[in-house]
Formats: structure tokens, sequence, C-alpha cells
């Protein structure tokens, strides 16, 4: 039987037409799938850029935070040692009859039986009141009981600075 090479040219031309169609399908889907990757790295990129972007505005608000909690810091332990500085100098002066204490006292507690001069300094406030001058290591008991208020409140306002400046949203 001989070969019809009509019948193979016909094979041979479907085979080509598929083979055409057959590229033509991956040269379509390669072209959908180059695009889709392009996209994927497109969103990639403007998701990478979102997140260093909100990473750095939390580094730049944590920088802030750091810089005004050192400054609150360093305006706390000046208070403090202000504070320090003054009570040891009011302590040295009370210590050396530099300056004295006194407390007024009640006129009808005088007038009942107390017998202090009622004269009043040249340089005090009250006039003709009557004042006692308190012991030397009473008045120094005194200072360390305000030492001790004073560097409570100081210590107390550096707490809530700390606060105030961690959650100020809170105290608005």
């Amino acid at each position: 039987m001989p070969i019809p090479w009509r019948m193979i040219g016909v094979l041979l031309l479907g085979f080509g037409v598929f083979a055409v169609a057959w590229q033509f399908q991956d040269w379509r889907y390669g072209e959908q799938l180059a695009e889709q990757s392009r996209l994927n790295a497109e969103t990639l990129n403007q998701l990478t850029l979102t997140a260093a972007t909100a990473q750095q505005a939390e580094q730049d608000k944590r920088l802030a935070l750091e810089q005004r909690l050192a400054t609150s810091e360093y305006t706390h332990f000046r208070a403090m040692s202000d504070a320090q500085r003054d009570q040891d100098r009011l302590r040295d002066r009370l210590a050396t009859a530099d300056v004295r204490l006194s407390v007024l006292l009640d006129a009808g507690d005088v007038a009942a039986g107390c017998a202090l001069p009622a004269a009043a300094g040249t340089g005090g406030v009250d006039h003709a009141t009557v004042r006692a001058r308190l012991d030397s290591a009473h008045a120094q008991r005194i200072v360390a009981i305000t030492d001790s208020g004073d560097r409570g409140l100081i210590a107390l306002q550096a707490c809530q600075a700390y606060v105030r400046a961690l959650a100020p949203e809170h105290f608005e």
C-alpha cells in the first residue's frame, strides 16, 4: 500500500498548527506569569516601603521620647540637687546660729501666764507679735523633715512627668 503523501502532509500541517497554537498559548501564559510576577514585586516593594516608613516613624517617636525623658530627668535631678544644696546651706546656717527658727505664739496663751518678750525685731515682718525661738536641735529636725518632704515632692513630680511622657494621650 502506497503512502499517501497528502495524508502525511495534512498530518504534518495539523501538527504544525497544533505546535503553533501550543507555542502561542505558552507565550500568552508566560506573558501573564511575567505580568503577575511584576505586580507581585511592585506590591512587595510598596509593602516594604510602608513598613520601613512606619518603622522610621516609630524610631523617631522613640528617640523624641528618650530625649524628653532625658531632659525631664536632668530637670528633676537639678531640682533635687538644688533642694539638697539649699537644705545643707540652711542646716549650716542653723548650726552656726546665723539663722534661728522661731514660731508665733498665741497671744491668749501669753496672757495666760507665759512670760515671753513681745518686742518685734527690726527685720521681722510681724509687728508686735510674740515669737519663741526654737532650740537648734529641734530646728535641725524640722529642717530634716522638710528636706524629706521636698525630696518626696520632687520625686513625685519626676514620676508624674515620666508617666505623662510615656502616655501623653491619657493626660490631654
